[in-house]
């Protein structure tokens, strides 16, 4: 098992201390507010989300999909449908899987995409609030710890957005996160192995079919060597139809490429 990187710091202990004070000093000049509640971060707090916001935040655990993640649920025998609990199924794999098996190994996500989850990630995103990537990013590296052998991943592949919509928004989400998990986990991230070759429209105002010809060889290979012969973990925020991390598996399989790309994302759409 791969051990987290060395420390930024040659006295590490007196480091976070100051840091500690740094930030005690911080909060009482600037008391600090939760993005979501607006509620001023105490305990449990996982900066910057406060410590109930932190705790809302489902995870997602088996049974699932052992291709592409999806959830198996139960049937309410009452006749109301899905209770939203995963079924007391064998994992196997999902009818879509079995017709048509996606370019990746495997994908899990951590949570499902919904309430205290959406609300983080559109605030991440559409709300230019970059240090959400470190609570998400924990929240990533707590569901790939339980669901993947983290071992064998060689290298973390954030999903590249185009140079100018990362200049519009200021940061890559997917980079943030990829980073973030680097260094809880020690998994180096090779962020310019993956290119996004030309500007596609977004994908949440699109249909699945729509979403899979809006992406078709908009990634491009830019440096095989980063990934060649490689186990390949793609990172991105949410996964909707599998659309967008398809089409950058198949660039990271490409000639030359990785041995094996697996995905790993904060939410999936249920």
């Amino acid at each position: 098992m791969r051990e987290p990187g060395p420390s930024p710091s040659a006295f590490p202990d007196v480091a976070a201390g100051w840091r500690r004070w740094l930030a005690a000093g911080l909060d009482l000049l600037f008391p600090p507010l939760c993005p979501l509640c607006r509620a001023r971060l105490g305990e449990g707090r996982r900066d910057p989300l406060c410590g109930p916001c932190w705790v809302r935040l489902p995870r997602l655990g088996p049974p699932y999909c052992a291709r592409c993640g999806k959830p198996f649920y139960t049937f309410d025998p009452d006749g109301r449908g899905d209770t939203g609990q995963p079924a007391p199924l064998s994992v196997g794999l999902c009818e879509p899987c079995q017709r048509q098996p996606p370019p990746f190994t495997y994908a899990r996500a951590a949570t499902l995409y919904h309430g205290t989850v959406r609300e983080a990630l559109h605030a991440f995103k559409f709300g230019r609030k970059p240090g959400l990537a470190r609570p998400l990013g924990d929240l990533l590296a707590e569901a790939g710890h339980a669901m993947l052998s983290r071992d064998g991943v060689d290298c973390l592949v954030p999903v590249p957005l185009h140079a100018a919509r990362e200049a519009e928004r200021g940061f890559n989400q997917s980079l943030l996160l990829a980073r973030r998990l680097s260094w809880r986990w020690g998994v180096p991230v090779a962020d310019r192995a993956l290119k996004r070759a030309r500007v596609t429209r977004p994908q949440s105002e699109l249909s699945a079919q729509e979403r899979r010809s809006n992406v078709r060889g908009a990634f491009v290979l830019r440096r095989p060597h980063a990934v060649a012969r490689a186990h390949v973990l793609l990172i991105d925020d949410i996964f909707t139809t599998g659309a967008t991390v398809s089409e950058c598996c198949r660039a990271l399989l490409s000639a030359g490429g990785a041995r094996t790309v697996g995905v790993l994302t904060v939410a999936r759409v249920p």
